[in-house]
């Protein structure tokens, strides 16, 4: 099948790659010709697991395009993706569509024959409908169908959750539709991945309901946590505990720093405005994006406390910035308000991050930046671990004991155990769990 994809971002140049992997030809359209040169460079923009091969030998085997010429790749697509960012807009939070309804503009002037257009990006309640009408507006000859298929995919694990998936949405009441997304899923759907069909806006609403779900999960057991310190309970037990039971489960259940990244902090924030435009108010949603942005730098104060107090002309290092592991993503991510936070309450910061320094640079100012966990460590007040890496999860403990000028952990993830930090003298604190005897 011939796909156009609009958007060579994250969820664009993921999705592209998988369906040329199918065997469907696939072009890639983006308005950014540096982003579209190093694409065709083989330079891809972004750290994802395993994406820079699946790129590479589907343009060898000639399945896969990039091209800023969005009517040639339009040419002869069966389908073409809006797969645009819909960021949070500035003073409101309501998502920013503005990128959509130009790409709804560009493909009515484009198309040539019936062709599906899919809304791949996250928008809200609506939204394809205002696209369904600019493109008849523009174009009320053209044979069309605007189709939801919301994307779920985690950063990290993108290319495993695109070909492995627990479920693929599609929206649309229109047979022609229905048959052309069938089609394109067929790959997926012989393997008995469940093809839900929805109405539209049944579609958009389940991608913002299933992540304001999860991030009320994360913030749930981030309160159990706190619950736990005051009564020295052990949040990871208490999660073990209910996540056994198979109507809560375990996934999310982790306590942290709060959650951050590129879905669920604008992607709540935007539910919670469609809701109140709409006057059925999400108020447990409202809370959990108000827990979880005081969560952060919350953990700031940990830290603080965990050096008596003051953190004035003290060094801290931090190990870990992007929002998760396996990225490069640092959009929202906790380490930004918490390294703020620091610096606002005097200290040096020092970090290391195995691929999301480059990025951080970009928003994070006056860090001085590391190559190692060890650099990291060297002379520091306090250690903070604040992504779970995998590297930071063997780290050669008593190498980082003499190099800190005071054996202070802080760790936000739960990587080690107190008993064996405590054993290795470490004044070792954590999220959820008893203090180590210090």
């Amino acid at each position: 099948m011939q796909v156009a994809m609009i958007g060579a971002g994250y969820v664009g140049l993921v999705s592209g790659a998988c369906f040329s992997d199918f065997g469907h030809r696939v072009t890639c359209v983006d308005t950014d010709t540096a982003k579209i040169a190093a694409l065709k460079a083989g330079d891809i923009p972004i750290f994802e697991p395993g994406l820079s091969e699946l790129v590479a030998t589907n343009v060898a085997a000639e399945r896969l395009f990039f091209t800023t010429d969005l009517a040639g790749a339009l040419e002869e697509a069966e389908a073409v993706f809006i797969a645009v960012g819909t960021p949070s807009r500035r003073g409101d939070g309501h998502a920013d569509l503005s990128y959509v309804y130009q790409a709804a503009r560009d493909i009515a002037r484009a198309i040539r024959r019936y062709t599906v257009v899919v809304t791949k990006s996250t928008v809200p309640v609506g939204t394809g409908d205002e696209v369904e009408r600019i493109i008849r507006e523009l174009r009320p000859d053209a044979e069309f169908a605007v189709v939801s298929n919301p994307e779920f995919l985690r950063e990290g694990a993108a290319i495993t959750d695109f070909k492995r998936p627990d479920r693929i949405v599609v929206g649309t009441e229109d047979e022609r539709a229905k048959q052309v997304m069938t089609d394109l899923y067929r790959p997926l759907y012989l393997n008995q991945a469940p093809l839900l069909f929805t109405s539209r806006r049944t579609a958009e609403l389940t991608k913002y309901a299933a992540n304001a779900f999860l991030a009320t999960k994360i913030t749930f057991i981030n309160e159990i946590a706190d619950l736990c310190e005051k009564v020295g309970g052990n949040v990871q037990d208490v999660a073990r505990g209910i996540g056994l039971d198979n109507r809560i489960g375990s996934k999310f259940l982790h306590a942290g720093p709060g959650y951050g990244g590129s879905c669920f902090p604008k992607d709540t924030l935007a539910l919670i405005k469609t809701a109140q435009d709409h006057g059925a108010p999400t108020r447990i949603v409202e809370t959990v994006v108000a827990v979880n942005d005081q969560r952060k730098r919350a953990m700031a104060r940990k830290v603080i406390q965990a050096l008596g107090g003051s953190v004035r002309g003290r060094t801290v290092g931090i190990l870990g910035l992007t929002f998760k592991p396996n990225t490069d993503d640092m959009r929202d991510a906790p380490s930004i308000a918490i390294i703020t936070a620091l610096q606002d309450a005097g200290a040096i910061v020092r970090a290391h991050d195995p691929e999301g320094v480059e990025q951080a640079r970009l928003v994070l100012s006056d860090v001085t930046y590391v190559d190692s966990p060890y650099e990291a460590a060297t002379g520091a007040d306090a250690l903070v671990i604040v992504t779970e890496w995998d590297a930071f999860r063997a780290l050669d403990l008593k190498r980082i004991r003499a190099l800190m000028g005071q054996p202070v952990v802080v760790d936000l993830r739960n990587i080690y155990r107190s008993d064996e930090m405590a054993a290795l003298g470490f004044d070792y604190s954590s999220v959820g769990r008893e203090l180590s005897p210090g």
